[in-house]
């Protein structure tokens, strides 16, 4: 045995040892073994070391270094690409070493390097799924989808979206569809398939229906549904119906103002500023590639960190405008309108950002909206204002003042 042969089992038997330490080792003695390791035995240990190599780029060392983070997760998405084909887990793990990866990259700006692993983690699900290893031939797409639909790309977005959710057929309740569904009714609106958006958001609330009947799923997330259904039938011309939805709607707020929710429910913020920011989208500007915008649609963590820390960076100077605006006499009263609920969505949004209570911070622009709508003095625009403030009361838990609101919002959205 020549010295070199000597030092590479010294360090194999090193590596072995910190394994078997007493007490689990730490992400970073697990990361040195398994390097050591994955050359004598890649069959076993390339796998462990892509696994461990994610979980490092998470330690709290390198939380506010991005490049050290992305360099962390830039190893592990290459080790990931050396597990065998044959190893059962090798579409879980490369994915989920792909994913972090790209992360890092949209953090860091880098979208076109961030596009080209979402592309691959789409591909590795797609063999994944042909070679057995994953259920879902939408397995890993989900990112491709998102930044798709940020950049304004979103027939292609709503493309992908359809599939995953044919592969979660058929909807029942308690699957937990709502965010693939809302994500695919997202991208088929603004690709401008509208009557099927509906059909798929119809189906939807006929699923939120079946769960609220057995008492699994809040009443309030069941308002929240039917008030956007009912927005889009009206959008669609369809105006008895969204008549009817809407009386719905009013009644569960009928038994919430008399006894509250049937039963506890967690933080359901993000079920309402879902659907509240994607009926904002609107009066956003459409994104480009050259200037990507949040993936409306999905929740707020789900939409890349520069996309995410843009929109939040921009709320400051939309407070500045609509300030402006409401010192400037010579400001349309509907233009005024507009940019405060773009500011009040943009503020809901961030307030869930930071915390899950929000009556206190929220209250003032919600009724502020509300005394712009009055002073327009248009019934359909206080109706909307009425409807917005409502839904906002729901999610705090006001549910007199929301039943009072949105009664009045429907007398005057439907006579």
């Amino acid at each position: 045995m020549n010295h070199s042969e000597k030092v590479d089992q010294d360090a194999v038997l090193r590596a072995r040892t910190m394994l078997l330490e007493s007490g689990r080792p730490s992400t970073a003695r697990q990361v040195e073994a398994y390097r050591v390791l994955s050359a004598v035995s890649p069959l076993t240990y390339v796998p462990k070391l892509a696994e461990a190599l994610v979980s490092y780029g998470y330690e709290p060392d390198v939380r506010d270094l991005p490049e050290a983070r992305l360099a962390r997760h830039a190893e592990a998405a290459a080790v990931a690409r050396r597990i065998d084909e044959g190893d059962p887990r090798r579409t879980e793990l490369l994915v989920r070493a792909l994913d972090s990866c790209q992360h890092g990259l949209y953090a860091l700006g880098r979208r076109a390097e961030g596009f080209a692993v979402c592309e691959e983690m789409a591909a590795a699900g797609r063999w994944g799924f042909e070679h057995g290893q994953v259920r879902s031939p939408a397995y890993g797409h989900g990112r491709l989808a998102a930044v798709l639909a940020e950049e304004g790309r979103y027939g292609e977005a709503a493309a992908i979206c359809g599939k995953a959710v044919e592969a979660e057929r058929p909807l029942t309740p308690g699957d937990n569809s709502f965010w693939s569904v809302v994500k695919w009714v997202a991208a088929l609106e603004a690709a401008g398939w509208r009557e099927t958006a509906l059909d798929a958001f119809t189906e939807l609330v006929d699923v939120t229906r079946a769960e609220v009947a057995t008492d699994s799923t809040a009443l309030a997330i069941q308002v929240w549904q039917l008030v956007h259904l009912g927005r889009m039938l009206t959008t669609a011309g369809r105006q008895a119906e969204a008549v009817v939805v809407r009386q719905e709607a009013l009644g569960l707020l009928t038994e919430l103002d008399l006894t509250g929710e049937r039963k506890s429910w967690s933080n359901i913020l993000s079920w309402w500023i879902t659907l509240f920011a994607l009926s904002g989208r609107p009066a956003e500007p459409v994104p480009t590639a050259q200037a990507p915008g949040p993936g409306f649609g999905a929740p707020y963590l789900d939409w890349s960190p520069d996309v995410r820390d843009a929109y939040f960076e921009g709320l400051g100077a939309l407070e500045d405008r609509v300030a402006a605006l409401r010192e400037d006499a010579s400001t349309p009263l509907p233009e005024l309108i507009a940019q405060h609920r773009r500011l009040v969505v943009r503020a809901a949004v961030h307030r869930e950002r930071r915390h899950h209570r929000i009556l206190k911070p929220l209250r003032p622009l919600f009724t502020a909206s509300v005394a712009l709508a009055r002073r327009l003095a248009q019934p359909g625009v206080l109706g909307e204002a009425l409807t917005d403030r409502a839904m906002f009361f729901v999610a705090a838990k006001q549910y007199g003042e929301a039943y009072d609101d949105f009664r009045e919002a429907c007398q005057l959205l439907d006579g």
